[in-house]
């Protein structure tokens, strides 16, 4: 008997498999963490693991998007347009998303953290975008999403680096009129 991947048994176990990874990852580095230190957490066998997850990058990868989309809420901006509180809210959420990564295991997948974050920040801009302009299809529309996940990301490495000092709303604030003349306007 076959099972779909929604079924409740199934979401179950992946949710166990992704909060075990996660709790050992409190513990440990990446690096260290075995597909048997997760099954062992989990009280799962291998093949259950393997069912769920290609391998350990695949899971880190889909513990990543989840806790992001969690952080971001995506939902929330799919149906608005792009304004200075969405901005805002954004990157407290990525910004936030990082901090917390870096109480964790974050050395070592950096690359994979950023792609992570650009490509659901460019989905989530792609959406605002086409809400606002209503031009499906344009391509000027995914290339100014491109450009705002990037910059958004950009600017929250920036400040997790340099300006801890300040909140991130405190950061980004100076820059939103400047972005939004160009968005709006534009």
């Amino acid at each position: 008997m076959s099972q779909s991947k929604t079924d409740p048994r199934v979401l179950r176990t992946r949710k166990l498999i992704m909060d075990s990874f996660i709790q050992l990852s409190e513990k440990k580095e990446f690096k260290d963490i075995t597909v048997k230190d997760i099954t062992t957490e989990a009280m799962i066998n291998r093949a259950t693991f393997y069912y769920h997850f290609e391998d350990i990058y695949d899971l880190l990868e889909k513990v990543l998007s989840e806790v992001l989309l969690i952080n971001l809420k995506g939902d929330q901006f799919e149906n608005n347009e792009i304004n200075e509180e969405g901005i805002i809210t954004i990157f407290k959420a990525i910004a936030n998303f990082q901090a917390s990564l870096s109480n964790r295991c974050h050395r070592g997948y950096e690359d994979t953290i950023a792609r992570i974050i650009r490509d659901q920040l460019e989905v989530i801009f792609y959406k605002m975008l086409l809400k606002q302009h209503n031009t499906e299809g344009d391509e000027s529309l995914k290339v100014t999403a491109v450009m705002l996940s990037w910059g958004i990301y950009g600017a929250s490495v920036e400040w997790r680096r340099n300006s801890n000092s300040i909140t991130p709303q405190e950061y980004i604030k100076p820059a939103i009129p400047y972005l939004m003349s160009g968005i709006v306007l534009g």
